[in-house]
């Protein structure tokens, strides 16, 4: 099992990410969840953003159809896409998600 974190900068493409992710059984289930800010340097700019996040749960062979996708549809020049190893979890859980 792994954790894919994303952001959007709206709370409505978010959900719809969030909804398309799952339609296409791409993950098991999607957290959608407001930020207050993100400070962050881009182009040698300093910036203050309100985003949403998204944390994916999904087995940990869709990784690369996902990365595909999100980069495909989403907003940003760069979105973040970072992956996160699940070493250990409620068994019946972690289950649920690899299948």
């Amino acid at each position: 099992m792994i954790l894919i974190l994303t952001t959007y900068p709206d709370k409505k493409k978010a959900k719809e990410v969030a909804g398309q992710i799952i339609k296409q059984n791409l993950a098991k289930c999607v957290n959608v969840i407001k930020i207050e800010s993100s400070h962050y340097k881009w182009k040698n700019k300093l910036h203050e953003d309100k985003e949403w996040l998204l944390i994916i749960k999904t087995a940990n062979s869709n990784y690369k159809k996902l990365e595909l996708w999100i980069k495909k549809n989403h907003p940003y020049e760069l979105p973040e896409i970072i992956k996160i190893d699940v070493s250990d979890g409620l068994r019946a859980y972690v289950d649920w998600i690899e299948r």
